[in-house]
C-alpha cells in the first residue's frame, strides 16, 4: 500500500493543486469581507469566485488538470479518469491549500471586516434539506460543464474551458449565495469553518457537492456521451497502472482546448 502511494505521487501536480486552491480560496473569501463603506454585493462575490476558478484553470490546467475541488476529483475518479491514489493526493492538496489561503486572509484582514468570513451555512430560513438539494443541483451543473468542456472526444469548437467553467461558478453563486452562501466545493467550505471553528451544518457542504458531482459524472458518461471503457481498463486506471500515458494525452488535449481562442485569433490574423 505504501509503495502504491509513493509511486502515485506527482509533486508538480500536488503543488499545482495546492497553490491553485490557496489562491482561489484567498481571493474568493476576500471578496466576502465587509470593508467600511464597501459592503460586498452578490455580483462581486460571484464574479470573484468565478474569475478565480477560470484563472487557475487556465494557469494550472496543463500541470494537474486544475481540479481545485474535492468533488471534481471524486467525479473524475468515478468516471475512471484518474486513479484512486491520485484522487487521495489531490484532495489532500486541495484541503491544505484552502486552509493556508483562508489562514493567510484571516491573519492579514482587520478584525472588524472579517464578519462571517464567507462561512457556508443555510440562510434566509433555508432548511438543511433545501440547502443540500441546492448544493447538489449547483455542483451538478458545474461538473457537467467541466466534463463537457474538457471532453477530448468532441470535434466541435468548444471555445475556452477556463471561461466556461468560470462562468459556471458565477452562475452557481448568483443563485446559491441566497440559500447557502454557495459552496459547490468542500475545500472552500472546510477552510473558513476550520479557521473560525464553526462546523454547524458542515456536512451539507461535503455530501451535497460530492453527490452532485457523482450524479453529473453518471449522467454525462452513461446518458449523454457514453464513455466506452472496459471493466478491466477501468480497474487499471483506478489502480494507476495505465494512468501515466492516458493522463499525458488528456492534458495535451485539454491544453489545446484551453488555448483554442488564442489559436483562432492567430489564424484570423494570418488570413
Amino acid at each position: 500500500m505504501l509503495k502504491e502511494l509513493y509511486a502515485g505521487f506527482n509533486f508538480k501536480a500536488f503543488l499545482a493543486e495546492l497553490v491553485a486552491t490557496l489562491i482561489f480560496v484567498l481571493v474568493g473569501l476576500g471578496s466576502t469581507l465587509s470593508w467600511s463603506g464597501a459592503t460586498p454585493t452578490v455580483l462581486q462575490i460571484a464574479f470573484t469566485f468565478g474569475l478565480g476558478i477560470g484563472t487557475m484553470v487556465q494557469t494550472m490546467g496543463h500541470i494537474s488538470g486544475a481540479h481545485i475541488n474535492p468533488a471534481v476529483s471524486v467525479a473524475l475518479l468515478v468516471g475512471a479518469r484518474i486513479s484512486l491514489v491520485q484522487t487521495f493526493y489531490y484532495v489532500i492538496a486541495q484541503l491544505l491549500g484552502a486552509v493556508i489561503g483562508a489562514a493567510l486572509l484571516y491573519e492579514f484582514a482587520p478584525p472588524e471586516v472579517i464578519g462571517g468570513f464567507g462561512l457556508n451555512q443555510p440562510t434566509n430560513n433555508t432548511s438543511p434539506g433545501q440547502a443540500l438539494a441546492i448544493e447538489i443541483i449547483l455542483t451538478m451543473q458545474l461538473v457537467l460543464c467541466i466534463f463537457a468542456t474538457t471532453d477530448s472526444r468532441r470535434t466541435d469548437n468548444i471555445g475556452s474551458p477556463a471561461i466556461s467553467i468560470g462562468l459556471s461558478v458565477v452562475l452557481g453563486h448568483l443563485l446559491g449565495i441566497y440559500y447557502t452562501g454557495c459552496s459547490m466545493n468542500p475545500a472552500r467550505s472546510f477552510a473558513p469553518a476550520l479557521i473560525i471553528g464553526n462546523f454547524n451544518y458542515h456536512w451539507i457542504f461535503w455530501v451535497g457537492p460530492i453527490t452532485g458531482a457523482i450524479l453529473a459524472c453518471l449522467i454525462y458518461d452513461y446518458v449523454f456521451i457514453p464513455h466506452s471503457i472496459s471493466p478491466s481498463e477501468r480497474l487499471e486506471i483506478l489502480r494507476g497502472n495505465i494512468m501515466q500515458e492516458n493522463e499525458k494525452e488528456e492534458r495535451r488535449k485539454q491544453s489545446v482546448g484551453l488555448n483554442s481562442l488564442y489559436s483562432q485569433s492567430n489564424n484570423r490574423e494570418k488570413m
